[in-house]
């Protein structure tokens, strides 16, 4: 089984810190960037608090970074560039764990799905597990969307991104903008133009659903 989330409040506390100071912002500038209270931000930089998925979107935008930046689980500091679409938020296998090649190798690396951290939002009880691992080009998540749960994110949280969504089992109420599609198991919708959008399950059972991000380039 997955181990959820207590041992990541450390990390998300050091990677939001992180990309604050390596932008030389105070907590008042990334609190007006962000829509997010000084003091919420400063109980999360010291680990005194688990942020919710909203305030994570809100964060991330702030940023232009993705989520699963600020979930990322990788031991040691964050590169001086900042993260891109192939910072994951799972820790690297261990050598055990990868293929016969290594790292320096052929380059493959078996990641097992015991062994994976999953992110719960405490709000909602939203469950994020990363598939893809750092140096993967593209950032796959798997979502678990508890009954009646509702997570928004504003539309700066998908800039300089590329993004599909794919329907594995449930139903997901997609609201992109003023439109809303529901969606099956098996449908899946690429996302256009960042817009404020919110994933909701209006139903009496779980979804779960894929994400795959790539980054773009800045306009």
């Amino acid at each position: 089984m997955s181990n959820i989330v207590d041992p990541l409040v450390g990390r998300i506390a050091a990677r939001v810190r992180f990309e604050r100071e390596r932008r030389g912002w105070t907590l008042a500038r990334l609190a007006d960037a962000s829509g997010v209270s000084q003091a919420m931000i400063s109980r999360i930089e010291r680990g005194e608090s688990s942020p919710t998925a909203v305030v994570l979107g809100k964060l991330s935008a702030a940023f232009e970074l993705t989520v699963a930046s600020l979930l990322a689980l990788a031991e040691g500091a964050p590169d001086t560039e900042g993260p891109t679409a192939a910072d994951a938020e799972a820790p690297a296998a261990s050598d055990a764990g990868r293929g016969a090649d290594g790292p320096g190798g052929g380059g493959m690396e078996v990641r097992r799905a015991d062994g994976a951290d999953e992110w719960c939002d405490p709000d909602t009880g939203y469950r994020r597990r990363q598939i893809t691992g750092p140096r993967f080009p593209a950032e796959v998540a798997e979502i678990r969307l508890p009954a009646g749960a509702r997570v928004p994110y504003p539309a700066a949280a998908f800039a300089f991104v590329r993004q599909l969504v794919w329907v594995l089992d449930g139903r997901l109420t997609f609201h992109d903008g003023d439109t809303v599609h529901e969606l099956g198991p098996g449908d899946t919708v690429e996302l256009g133009a960042p817009t404020a959008r919110v994933f909701a399950n209006t139903t009496g059972s779980e979804c779960r659903y894929a994400v795959v991000l790539t980054r773009g380039a800045r306009p």
